[in-house]
């Protein structure tokens, strides 16, 4: 299927994701400098699950692209055979880490539920408008690309980050990192909801 108009929300990703695969690869190689990169007081609990947040918000916005590639040709949002690699990928890189992989699993399955509900509904507006349907329809190999390499940069912020994860701040710690993130990057609705479901859990009972 030719897709023939804009999405707002699904050119913006493309841009970024543009900056990623093409003009900015060092930027790409290289992992993102977080909080959790600075000397001093950054090793604090913010500084360990900021990054985790941060993360998590990048990879839910390849949600729009992964959404564009497959709309209309009638390949299914959920992809069960790419989930279980995505999975073991990550308990395979938590053991060789010394993290808990069945924590690393949790997390990732939350990220990839929540992936698939920005899908979802984004399949549902463009069916009821037409004319919000992206032009561009991303290579999904590509995409595919960078959200593998952001899961490497969120299995190492988890592995790093196990003690925050378990201790009785983590969730308060946790919001506020999400509310700053919501308004920094003028998250709508159903991306806050969405980043809400990939963070749920994180912080360990």
């Amino acid at each position: 299927m030719q897709l023939t108009a804009p999405a707002g929300r699904v050119l913006a990703a493309v841009v970024t994701a543009a900056a990623l695969f093409a003009g900015n690869a060092a930027a790409v190689a290289t992992p993102v400098r977080t909080n959790a990169d600075a000397p001093a007081a950054s090793h604090g609990p913010y500084a360990r699950l900021r990054p985790l947040a941060d993360l998590s918000a990048r990879r839910l916005a390849t949600a729009d692209l992964v959404a564009a590639a497959k709309y209309g040709t009638g390949g299914p949002i959920d992809d069960p055979a790419r989930e279980k690699q995505v999975l073991d990928t990550v308990a395979r890189a938590a053991r060789e880490a010394g993290a808990d992989p069945q924590a690393m699993v949790r997390i990732f399955r939350d990220q990839i539920e929540a992936n698939k509900a920005v899908q979802r509904e984004l399949f549902r507006r463009w069916d009821a408008d037409p004319s919000s349907v992206p032009r561009e329809r991303p290579d999904l190999a590509e995409v595919r690309e960078e959200i593998n390499r952001i899961n490497g940069e969120l299995v190492r912020g988890i592995a790093a980050s196990a003690a925050a994860r378990t201790a009785p701040y983590c969730g308060g710690v946790l919001t506020a990192a999400t509310a700053h993130i919501r308004h920094t990057e003028r998250l709508d609705a159903l991306d806050s909801g969405a980043l809400a479901r990939a963070l749920r859990s994180v912080c360990a009972a």
